[in-house]
């Protein structure tokens, strides 16, 4: 029953443990933002089993706020807190809701046409409760496809390298506990390639909406490493994946940020 019932959801869990009711405190005193980040559709949050078996109360705390339907001047987005409240959704997400959710993420990527006529692709090494593409990756070297992660480019600020990641590929943590392609590998240039010889990037996402906004993580990697797209062509497919209880109402868009061909989660797809 409780399989059946996380396979139509994928949300994620309200604080619980030892700081459940200080964690609590702080979404009534931020109800505004709260409010305003919870997605139309999302109408239960999972908490677990009971005692019984059956899923527990599935409303949150602060179910019965209501959130601006657009937003306005009264209502300004506070960035930060958004962000941090986006990442505590997915971190709260079980082991077996994390499994689930790549499951059916990667089922519909491989449905995507842009990925199976891609030759050349890169994704990422999941962290913080990000969804996980990397199921992915068997089928795709069946495929005979070249598989690439991003690399912290050394020497310059806030810009990745793109190196291909083989079975034997030397792994190390990166200053942000992020596995990456060694330094060594990685500064040899047979082992790299330039962003616009990707056929398909695949790219973490911390929200998005149903236009196909996106927030980033706030460090500018993804767009720096691809301002080019802005002036030239070739250009890879960019696809954005995220857990879809990270989906909130709406998000403007910055000026400087690079935009995407597809949003996909556990749930749908979404194209801008």
């Amino acid at each position: 029953m409780f399989a059946s019932h996380l396979s139509s959801l994928s949300l994620c869990a309200i604080p619980r443990g030892p700081n459940a009711s200080q964690a609590r405190v702080h979404v009534r005193a931020t109800e505004s933002l709260t409010a305003w980040l919870r997605p139309p559709t999302l109408n239960q949050w999972v908490q677990g089993q009971n005692d019984s078996g059956t899923l527990g109360n599935t409303m949150p705390p602060y179910a019965d706020i209501a959130y601006p339907a657009s937003l306005s001047a009264s209502h300004p987005i506070d960035k930060p807190s958004l962000r941090r409240e986006l990442r505590r959704r997915r971190r709260g997400l079980t082991p077996r809701q994390q499994r689930d959710a790549s499951r059916r993420l990667c089922q519909r990527l491989k449905q995507l046409p842009e990925i199976r006529r891609a030759r050349r692709i890169s994704l990422y090494l999941p962290v913080g409760g990000e969804i996980d593409p990397t199921p992915l990756i068997g089928w795709l070297r069946r495929r005979n496809v070249r598989v690439y992660l991003p690399v912290l480019r050394p020497f310059a600020e806030n810009h990745l390298w793109l190196v291909e990641y083989r079975p034997n590929t030397p792994m190390i943590k990166n200053r942000f506990g992020i596995f990456e392609p060694a330094p060594r590998y990685s500064a040899q240039r047979r082992n790299r390639l330039p962003a616009w010889g990707l056929d398909v990037m695949i790219v973490p996402l911390v929200g998005f909406d149903a236009q196909g906004n996106r927030m980033g993580m706030g460090g500018g990697f993804y767009d720096r490493t691809l301002a080019f797209t802005r002036r030239r062509r070739p250009r890879p497919w960019l696809i954005g994946v995220a857990h879809s209880c990270q989906q909130v109402p709406h998000l403007p868009p910055e000026p400087w940020d690079i935009s995407l061909q597809a949003i996909v989660s556990d749930q749908e797809v979404v194209r801008p």
